[in-house]
């Protein structure tokens, strides 16, 4: 019998879950498929009821559904706990179990697609909402010897900070960290500044930036925003968004199957559906 998974948000009809999964299962001969479910605010009680009287396999949960999902599942995992929000789910025989694989997407699409050890990094966080939040706490289960962080409002950077409680964090003003780009070795946007249609906007001047430093933003539409521009004319090495999408939904699929996707095909795939 073929098994559903599928994602729950909303809305959801952007999504480019569908074109990965599906065609992840019929590469690897899984009779499975992967669907959209919009779910309105106030009725994911009611959806992850039906997740389980459905028997639906498990499912992908995005805004703005991340953290509301939470007290309806049976388990949180460690990690998705500490971040305060779930974008997986895994019906386990009616046991519905919350895992969050974005930050660990992240952190896997950084090392495999930049070919680098995080091993005595320093790395400057952009941003201190949902994105940076998983993101922050999965750097902080590497090697990296920085992992500092800058904000709008220095007070969000400053919470996670100590929310963090590591040694290696501290947490500066937008133009404090301006004036410390040559410190790192990484730096990563976490915000939406830049994204479509304000693709004009960037979240950081660059004018201090050091050649051979790595710049990664996790925006994936436009796919190299005008920050990664500027950064790669100044000789930096760029990242865009696509790898942390594609990453963090393998390791759902991984959870979902216990098979681990063609991540190439995967990319693929959402970069020529990003180009139409």
């Amino acid at each position: 019998m073929e098994k559903v998974y599928g994602l729950i948000g909303f809305p959801v009809e952007h999504s480019l879950s569908p074109l990965m999964h599906n065609d992840a299962f019929a590469c690897l001969g899984i009779p499975a498929r992967y669907h959209l479910f919009s779910v309105e605010p106030g009725q994911v009680g009611a959806a992850l009821a039906g997740v389980r009287a459905l028997g639906i396999a498990g499912v992908n949960v995005t805004i703005p559904h991340k953290m509301a999902v939470i007290p309806f599942l049976d388990e949180v995992d460690e990690h998705a706990r500490r971040i305060g929000a779930v974008n997986t789910i895994v019906n386990d025989n009616g046991r519905l179990v919350g895992y969050n694989t974005d930050g660990p997407g992240y952190v896997k699409a950084l090392e495999e697609e930049m070919d680098v050890s995080l091993d005595g990094k320093r790395i400057l966080l952009i941003g201190a909402g949902g994105g940076a939040r998983g993101i922050y706490f999965s750097l902080l289960s590497t090697a990296a010897k920085r992992i500092d962080m800058t904000n709008r409002t220095v007070e969000k950077a400053e919470q996670l900070v100590r929310e963090g409680e590591d040694g290696r964090s501290a947490y500066f003003s937008l133009a404090e960290a301006e004036t410390r780009l040559d410190e790192y070795d990484i730096m990563i946007n976490t915000t939406s500044v830049g994204m479509h249609p304000r693709v004009e906007a960037q979240p950081l001047s660059l004018e201090r930036l050091q050649p051979g430093t790595i710049v990664s933003d996790i925006i994936y539409n436009p796919l190299e925003t005008k920050w990664l521009k500027e950064a790669k004319a100044r000789g930096a090495r760029v990242q865009n968004g696509v790898g942390m999408l594609v990453y963090q939904g393998a390791l759902a699929f991984e959870k979902w199957t216990g098979q681990w996707p063609d991540v190439n095909r995967m990319k693929q795939l959402v970069i020529e559906a990003l180009r139409r």
